[in-house]
Formats: C-alpha cells, structure tokens, sequence
C-alpha cells in the first residue's frame, strides 16, 4: 500500500515549479490531489503560470493513475481560497495535507522596490500563507488530522542584497507557521517549513542565452559550500514527503534544502 493511500492534498501554486513536482510525488504515494494555481496579473520579470500550465499537471498526475482537481485561483483572495477548501472537502472527502507552496519572486535594492511590488510580495508569499493556513485549520482540527507544509526560501534563513522585500515575506512565514505549529499540536496537526535555495523553475530565470547565472545567483553559489547552481523541484519534494508521511513527531521545525549555504550563519 502506498505511503498516502487515501488522503487529500491541497497545493497552491500547483500548477508548475515546485508545486507540480509535489503534485506528482504525492499522487505516486497514493494521494487525490488539488492544485490550485493561476494569479491576477502582476508586475514582474517573468510570466506567472497559465491555466493551460495547470491543466497539464493535472494531466500529468492522471497519467500517473490518480485523480486531480485543478482549481484556478489567486491566493491573494481569501474567499477564493475559502470556497477551494470547501469543494476539496465536499468533492474529495477530506483535506489531509496542506502545501501553502505559491509565491513570487521580485529582485532589486530596497530603495527601488515600488509599492506596487512590496504589495504583491507581501499579498501573495504572507497573507497569500495566511489565507490558506486559516481556511484549512478548521477543517483539519475537526478531522484531528492534518500535514502542513509552508514554502519558505534559504532567503528566510538569512539577509541577500537585492533580495530585502523578498527575504521579508519569507521570514514572515516562517514565524506565521511555527506559532500555528503550537496552536495545533495537540490537535494531531502538524505544521514545518521548507526552506530550498534558488530552485530551477520558471519563476527564477538564473540564465542568459548562453547559459550563465546571473549576477545575483552566481553571489548565491559563491556562498553555497556545495558548488552547484541550483537544485531541482524533485530535490524540494524529496523533503515534503518526509514530512507530510512522519507519523507526528516533527513539528514547527525549518527543513532547509540549501546546498549548506546557511551552514557558516548559526
């Protein structure tokens, strides 16, 4: 029998990355996974993900044998969010794990990160957290059941020039899910953070046409005692499954997969 025959997971930001390399490693150990996915439009450098993205994971985790329910929505709109929770819950039965996994990413010095850009940062990878964390706790507490895990960065274990608003969120959350992690401990809900360096993903385009890192991530290799660029949405996953298939031990712990570039900072 699979390691998660049966339950429910919930992803956002599911619809490519990170999220849909969870997406398929979860559904390989058995679970019915939800993917939700495809924001409004923001100002950045690089295109968010589509519904045709969030319509081929899903056919992706189908070709694997299990079920997907793709749901577009911007975790910016607590509504949304709240109603996703619901037709999981009433379509599926459960909601037994929660990747609170979407975020965006905007590079720059501090003095020129606009408001426009501070709020998207903040709306999606915080309160986009938020929005998600508070529509599923009610549902797990009532199950006394439930895996939670947060999508932080290695840019929420320590200060990156460039990186300041960024960074902000992604500490922000970490705080956000170990205070819910003593919330719900005694509920048999368990709730960790993952903490990856620069993943390869179309969010984070670290290459010119040639092939070479940018400046800000060739800096970010310089610190990692492990010599390599980047790592990959199926290294992430590795770490999610570990969590999501403990039997509750582990809770409001950091899981940092960072190729040790927080190594010299504690």
């Amino acid at each position: 029998m699979a390691a998660l025959e049966g339950r429910v997971a919930f992803i956002t930001g599911g619809a490519r990355g990170q999220g849909r390399a969870h997406a398929l490693a979860l559904a390989a150990e058995g679970a019915k996974v939800v993917i939700a996915d495809v924001p409004r439009p923001m100002n950045l450098t690089y295109p968010l993900a589509t519904e045709d993205d969030l319509r081929n994971t899903a056919k992706e985790v189908e070709e694997l044998g299990g079920l997907c329910l793709p749901i577009v929505l911007d975790v910016r709109d607590a509504d949304a969010l709240r109603a996703a929770i619901e037709e999981t819950v009433s379509t599926l039965g459960s909601l037994d794990i929660l990747v609170a996994n979407a975020g965006v990413v905007s590079t720059g010095p501090l003095d020129e990160v606009t408001d426009q850009v501070w709020e998207q940062l903040v709306g999606t990878n915080l309160t986009g957290v938020f929005h998600t964390l508070r529509a599923a706790t009610p549902v797990m507490r009532r199950q006394r059941f439930g895996r939670i895990v947060v999508t932080s960065s290695m840019g929420g274990r320590m200060g990156i020039p460039e990186l300041a608003a960024y960074n902000a969120t992604k500490w922000g959350v970490i705080g956000l899910a170990k205070s819910l992690a003593l919330e719900l401990a005694k509920d048999g809900i368990t709730v960790n953070v993952i903490c990856p360096t620069t993943v390869h993903t179309p969010m984070v385009q670290p290459v010119d046409s040639d092939g070479v890192p940018d400046e800000l991530i060739q800096r970010m290799m310089r610190a990692n005692p492990i010599p390599q660029p980047w790592i990959e949405p199926e290294d992430v996953s590795r770490g999610l499954l570990y969590l999501v298939t403990d039997p509750g031990v582990v809770t409001g712990s950091v899981l940092e997969i960072g190729l040790g570039g927080s190594a010299r900072l504690h």
